[in-house]
């Protein structure tokens, strides 16, 4: 599943540590999530949503 965390993230001017920090999830979480390689849970990708006032649609795209 592809999504538009990292360019979110950017334009928000935050570092991965802190969105994780905002999201209680690890810098790590946070760059699997960027890269594709881990999709979020479905309360984790309702609050990047919430974060960034995005819908999970506008944010991840089912491929």
């Amino acid at each position: 599943m592809r999504n538009d965390l990292r360019e979110l993230r950017l334009a928000a001017g935050l570092s991965q540590r802190e969105l994780g920090q905002v999201l209680n999830v690890s810098r790590q979480t946070v760059n699997s999530i960027e890269t594709g390689r881990y999709d979020p849970s479905l309360p984790l990708a309702i609050a990047i949503a919430r974060h960034f006032q995005r819908t999970v649609e506008e944010i991840f795209h089912v491929d």
